[in-house]
C-alpha cells in the first residue's frame, strides 16, 4: 500500500500527551541522524520520504546546543514537521515491542567456562541485492554463501552450532550461557565485561539471511507457554528448566548474527545501530526500513504500556535501527536501554499503540490526502 492509503494529516493538538512529553532526547538523537547523514544519506524507503527533505530541520537540530528545554523541543518539531497518522496494513492500531542492549560476561580465549562463541563475519558471506540475487528467491534474502562464481544459502543455526564455521579464527568473544548468546543475537548487540574489567561492546555486522522465527511464538504453538504470557523472561525460563530440548527450540531460528567490534562511543547511550548512530534510550525506534526512512520522527501512543514510568506510554520516538521481525507501516520496536533492569522492562512489551508520523513539511504539503 501506498503513502497516501496509509497517512492521514493531524494536528499535533490531536497527539495524545503531545504537550505532556519532553521531547529533547529525541531532538539530540535526530541531531545525531541528521549529522551521520550529511556524509552518508540514509536509504529512502518505499513510502518515499527522502533524507534530503530533512535536511533543513537536521542542519538546525545540529546546530543546537543540546540538551533543549522541553518547550523549545516541541517548538522545533511543531515548527519543521507535519504529524499524520499511520495505519497498519490491516486498517487496525499499529503495535510495539521492546528491546535492549544486554550485558554479559566474556572472554577472548575459549576456556572451560566460556564456550558458546560470537561470530565475526565470515569472508565467504556476501550481500545479495537485486542485481545478484539469484532467481526464485526471496526478494527480502539479504545475504548468501559465495562458492566461486554462485551463491547458495549461508549455513544457518544449526549448522553453525554443529561446527560449519569452526577452524576459521571468525570467534570475536566467548560467552559463559548459550541462552545469554542467544538472546544476544535477538537484541543484535551487547555489552561485554571480560577478565580484569574491560568493557567490549559489540554490535551487529551481518546475517545468515534465513528469516527470523520468534521462539516465543514456537513455544506457543507447541503448547509449552500460553501466547498470552509469551516474553522474554518466560522463554529463558523455560530454556532453563528444559536444557534437553534446548536445541530443538533455538534452531527453530534458523537466523544468525554476525558481530563486530564497536568503536569507542558514549557509555550513556545504547549500541551503534541500523542508522550507524548511537541509540538514545527510550527514543530510538527500530521500523521497517523497507517503507520507513531512518531519521523521521515518530509519535508513539500506547495507552496500555505504564510500566515504563507508570504513566500512558507517549513519547516522541526517532527511527534509528530495523529488525528481521518489524514488519510493516504501524510497527515498532522500542529502544529501552542497556542492562538487566533495561531487559526486563523491554521483555513485556507488547502493546497496541497509535502510530504518528512526523513529515517534513516539504512532504505534507505535497500528500495530497
Amino acid at each position: 500500500m501506498s503513502l497516501p492509503e496509509l497517512f492521514r494529516r493531524v494536528s499535533f493538538h490531536v497527539l495524545p500527551g503531545w504537550h505532556d512529553d519532553d521531547p529533547s532526547a529525541a531532538l539530540a538523537a535526530f541531531a545525531r541522524s541528521a549529522v551521520r547523514s550529511q556524509s552518508k544519506p540514509y536509504r529512502t524507503g518505499s513510502f518515499g520520504i527522502r533524507t534530503e527533505s530533512l535536511a533543513e530541520a537536521g542542519a538546525r537540530a545540529a546546530s543546537l546546543k543540546h540538551p533543549v528545554s522541553p518547550f523549545e523541543a516541541q517548538a522545533f518539531f511543531e515548527r519543521y514537521f507535519v504529524p499524520f497518522h499511520v495505519r497498519s496494513e490491516e486498517g487496525g492500531q499499529g503495535f510495539v515491542t521492546g528491546y535492549f542492549e544486554p550485558e554479559a560476561a566474556a572472554s577472548h580465549m575459549r576456556t572451560q567456562v566460556f564456550r558458546f562463541p560470537l561470530h565475526r563475519r565470515p569472508e565467504d558471506l556476501a550481500d545479495v541485492d537485486g542485481l545478484n540475487r539469484p532467481a526464485g528467491w526471496d526478494a527480502n534474502l539479504a545475504f548468501a554463501r559465495r562458492q566461486g562464481e554462485k551463491l547458495l544459502p549461508y549455513h544457518d543455526r544449526e549448522a553453525i552450532e554443529r561446527g560449519a564455521l569452526d577452524g576459521r579464527g571468525l570467534e570475536l568473544c566467548w560467552l559463559a550461557d548459550r541462552i545469554d548468546a542467544f538472546f544476544i543475537h535477538v537484541q543484535g548487540a551487547a555489552r561485554l565485561t571480560l577478565p580484569g574489567g574491560e568493557v567490549l561492546r559489540v554490535t551487529y555486522a551481518a546475517k545468515s539471511g534465513h528469516p527470523f522465527t520468534g521462539i516465543g511464538r514456537v513455544l506457543a504453538e507447541l503448547g509449552e507457554i500460553p501466547l498470552e504470557e509469551v516474553s522474554m523472561q518466560s522463554i529463558k525460563a523455560w530454556l532453563a528448566d528444559h536444557p534437553h530440548r534446548q536445541s530443538e527450540i533455538l534452531w527453530k531460528n534458523r537466523s544468525y548474527i554476525f558481530f563486530r567490534k564497536s568503536p569507542p562511543c558514549d557509555p550513556e547511550l545504547g549500541p551503534i545501530a541500523a542508522a550507524k548512530v548511537q541509540l538514545q534510550p527510550g527514543r530510538s525506534l527500530a521500523v521497517d526500513r523497507l517503507l520507513h526512512t531512518f531519521g523521521t520522527p515518530f509519535f508513539i501512543d500506547a495507552p496500555g504500556l505504564r510500566h515504563l514510568d507508570g504513566r500512558p506510554f507517549r513519547r516522541l520516538m526517532i527511527a534509528q535501527d530495523t529488525g528481521s521481525a518489524i514488519t510493516g507501516a504501524a510497527r515498532g520496536d522500542l529502544f529501552i536501554g542497556t542492562g538487566k533492569a533495561a531487559g526486563e522492562a523491554a521483555g513485556t512489551i507488547r502493546h497496541e499503540a497509535n502510530f504518528f508520523a512526523l513529515l517534513p513539511r516539504s512532504v505534507a504539503e505535497a500528500i495530497s490526502i
